[in-house]
């Protein structure tokens, strides 16, 4: 199997909506609707009669349903028998059978780039930087199927090399729930809170860490989306409200294309400056929550463009226990730009996952950063968080990501394909050149690298420090 099909994804289907009871018909529709039965159950019965091949009546059936939605050319419209509704319920709830952690790729490696606190995964000892190897003895690259697709209580033998050693873990699978909010103070009272679901309860979670984050002193907000893949577009509102009193979150239209203002009330100001975080896995509520605070003058976007998913779908429950998840409103944001297969475009455009964040807390207002780690994690100032600072080391030669180095300074950085060099300019215009002649950089898995050395020569305000013990980089700035 492709190593990415054991990878951590977003919530399938990038979803939106609200219940929806179903519409009565009037008596001339209901007298079209048995006309059209009629006909669809005497084509179903002569298929069913006489088909050589033979079929199953549900299978005729679920492809009639199947087949009307495909005529939507919608892909956020389907059908949904009573165990994919159950399933669609469980991966709305952030519910998910694992171990408790994320994975990310480097190049060929697949590592661990985080753990859940009290999971499967911390119990049985593994750690933050592990790269697999093989799972139940086949390598990685070799897998043919999810192993973590399997039953709560299936047992699995992880073979994984730490610092250079292999070593083998068994763990046991689980059924778990992300948490949708979760939340820290980054130094120099910067509050930093990842919403990574809008849940049923998400919006109680998210007012309770907002009132936590505030007991500790917050003077600003790091707002993280990325990898959101959205949820109930009421908690969105919900949420939306713990930024603004008042004011038009996004507009709704249905098929009349009249656009509906959808308006805070009686909401609260958020009293310091936001900073949000998107990918391209920000989508739907994620971007409606984006969209609101962004058009409304309430936060910086910060990361790049942004699923593009402006439809709400409503979930109308069906008479055989299904349901039917139909794309019924277009939402725009405030401004009504339509986003939708398009995305949201970010303020202050960033690509490198550890750059977005470092950005974002520069612009949230921390001054004093020191980024630790290697190839595999990232610490700042001393909390763990996704990314890594791309440690490499060439005999005496120590380097670290061209990107991370870049932001640290507050830079912008680019390759110079044509003399092979990279070029990190400044605030000023300035433009300070690393060559991979002279091995001041390096290219590796499409990512550039500069020498320490060579990179503090022309960045003072850089410290650094390898520490070979632990194979670590430490990466500051004040």
């Amino acid at each position: 199997m492709k190593s990415g099909k054991i990878m951590s994804a977003v919530l399938s289907g990038c979803l939106a909506f609200s219940l929806l009871l179903a519409p009565a018909a009037s008596a001339a529709e209901s007298a079209q609707t048995d006309s059209n039965t009629e006909i669809i159950n005497e084509i179903m019965d002569y298929i069913e009669s006489y088909n050589v091949e033979g079929v199953d009546k549900d299978t005729l059936i679920r492809g009639a349903i199947d087949g009307m939605i495909y005529t939507l050319n919608d892909p956020y419209s389907m059908y949904l028998n009573s165990d994919e509704a159950a399933e669609f319920q469980h991966q709305l709830e952030l519910e998910y059978v694992g171990i408790g952690f994320s994975l990310a790729r480097n190049g060929t490696e697949v590592y661990i780039e985080e753990i859940t606190p009290r999971s499967p995964a911390e119990q049985a000892g593994l750690k933050r930087g592990d790269v697999l190897l093989k799972i139940n003895g086949t390598a990685i690259a070799d897998l043919e199927a999810d192993p973590f697709s399997a039953a709560p209580g299936s047992k699995l033998t992880l073979t994984v090399n730490r610092n250079g050693a292999a070593k083998s873990v068994n763990v046991t699978l689980k059924s778990m729930v992300t948490t949708s909010v979760t939340g820290k103070i980054v130094g120099q009272k910067i509050a930093y809170i990842a919403l990574s679901g809008f849940t049923q309860n998400a919006d109680k979670e998210f007012s309770a860490m907002l009132d936590k984050m505030r007991a500790a002193g917050m003077k600003s907000l790091v707002l993280d989306l990325r990898n959101n893949g959205g949820g109930y577009i009421d908690v969105a509102k919900n949420i939306t409200s713990k930024f603004m009193e008042s004011g038009i979150m996004m507009y709704t239209s249905d098929k009349s294309g009249a656009l509906t203002p959808e308006i805070i009330k009686g909401g609260s100001k958020i009293g310091v400056p936001v900073v949000v975080l998107t990918n391209e896995n920000s989508a739907s509520a994620s971007e409606a929550l984006t969209g609101a605070l962004r058009d409304n003058k309430i936060a910086t976007i910060v990361g790049t463009r942004t699923y593009g998913k402006a439809r709400i779908q409503n979930l109308v429950p069906i008479s055989n226990g299904g349901e039917l998840k139909l794309t019924t409103l277009k939402y725009l944001t405030p401004n009504k730009e339509d986003f939708n297969q398009i995305g949201l475009k970010p303020d202050i455009e960033v690509q490198s996952k550890t750059a977005q964040l470092i950005t974002a807390l520069q612009i949230a207002g921390m001054t004093n950063i020191t980024a630790s780690g290697d190839s595999h994690i990232l610490n700042i100032n001393g909390s763990p968080f996704a990314g890594n600072v791309g440690l490499l080391k060439q005999g005496d030669k120590v380097y670290a990501s061209a990107r991370v180095l870049a932001t640290l300074v507050e830079s912008e950085v680019a390759w110079d394909a044509k003399n092979k060099k990279v070029l990190v300019t400044n605030g000023a215009g300035s433009i300070s050149s690393f060559a991979l002649a002279s091995k001041e950089a390096l290219s590796q898995n499409d990512e550039t690298y500069v020498e320490l050395n060579a990179f503090k020569k022309k960045f003072p305000a850089l410290t650094w420090s390898y520490d070979a013990a632990l194979k670590q980089l430490k990466l500051s700035v004040k």
